[in-house]
């Protein structure tokens, strides 16, 4: 039958403690990394790539930093859309000062300060928690975008106030700039994202992620059995600050090309983020990425059919589609609160009993 563990015997302690312990889930696992190295890139056009590809893996790096934060440390953030305007902006300054420096080098530069200003930022949640850690983080988002639009130094003085990516190679591909293709845009987004959610699961699956999770459930309780609040807290921030950062450098590097603050980075961005967290599911690796898919292409595929097949008008088909998506959202949150990964792991659970009653 599909999905049964009989017969997956475990002989030692890291074959029972790896990330996918039955075998059904490895070999899904397998399956879609070959797919996606070794189909996508012969199959992917300009508009699938612009459409759905790119955002959904960009989005699903910034979904894995934010579930980091608020799902295993427990720290609310309403801040996203300005620590990926950070690694937009920190990407656009590394990019001019160092022209010949590597675009991988440059993103992940560019993840590193935004992990140093989300460490700032993260300070008020040694005192306050909560509602209270929402609103600070709020604050950081209208402050960060107020400064980037109105210092030029940070759009090098440009008469629009924008900033654009030039064109630069990877391995003797361009990647970014008006030159770069589908393929290798896509395929160094993917590279990102296959690196650092393989970062994320071993980090939350180690010490640090075990602390994480010891403040998030009981911070009084953890202090005293000797885990240092400040330190898992600002880490936390760290770590969700530099997965957000690089989300963001590749969302202007790659997807946009150039970007305004207050546009492309806006509030709107924070909450599209955060639903992406609480719809897939807190706590959950595979929940990031099934919450991006849900808002990325969930949109898309509702236009398709509304537009293409049904024929409706395009301004109709987009208030419904805001419409039909809000109210796929209270759906899932009101059958299933933990996110759709719970909804999964209760599928699992009745495949490996079946036919036995559960």
């Amino acid at each position: 039958m599909i999905y049964r563990e009989a017969g997956d015997f475990k002989t030692s302690y890291a074959a029972d403690n790896q990330t996918f312990p039955i075998r059904g889930d490895r070999i899904a696992y397998y399956m879609v990394l070959a797919f996606a190295f070794l189909v996508m890139p012969f199959v992917i056009n300009d508009y699938w790539a612009n459409a759905i590809v790119l955002p959904f893996l960009i989005y699903a790096i910034a979904a894995l930093g934010l579930n980091i934060l608020i799902g295993y440390c427990g720290q609310l953030s309403l801040g996203s859309g300005a620590f990926m305007a950070v690694g937009a902006y920190a990407t656009f300054k590394l990019t001019t000062a160092f022209p010949g420096l590597s675009i991988v080098f440059v993103v992940l530069l560019a993840g590193l300060v935004t992990a140093g200003v989300g460490v700032l930022f993260g300070l008020p949640s040694l005192r306050i928690k909560g509602f209270y850690l929402a609103v600070a983080t709020l604050a950081a988002q209208f402050f960060l975008i107020w400064l980037f639009t109105q210092q030029p130094w940070f759009y090098n003085n440009s008469p629009t106030g924008m900033i654009s990516m030039p064109t630069r190679e990877f391995l003797g591909m361009p990647v970014t700039g008006p030159r770069a293709s589908a393929v290798n845009m896509y395929l160094l987004c993917l590279v990102f994202v296959v690196a650092l959610a393989w970062l994320a699961r071993n980090l939350t699956r180690g010490t640090l992620g075990r602390r994480w999770m010891a403040i998030r459930d009981m911070d009084i309780a953890a202090e005293i059995i000797g885990v240092n609040p400040m330190m898992a807290k600002l880490s936390a921030f760290a770590v969700s600050s530099f997965f957000i950062g690089v989300a963001g450098a590749l969302f202007f590097a790659v997807y946009l090309g150039a970007a305004e603050a207050s546009e492309a980075f806006g509030i709107e961005k924070s909450f599209i983020i955060l639903f992406m967290v609480i719809i897939g599911g807190l706590g959950s690796i595979l929940g990031s990425f099934i919450g991006a898919f849900f808002l990325i292409v969930g949109p898309v595929l509702l236009k398709l059919l509304l537009v293409d097949q049904l024929g409706w008008s395009t301004d109709l088909a987009a208030h419904l589609e805001i419409m039909i998506i809000g109210a796929l959202i209270l759906l899932f949150l009101i059958t299933e609160p933990h996110g759709i990964t719970a909804l999964w792991r209760t599928i699992k659970e009745k495949l490996r009993l079946w036919p036995f009653p559960h």
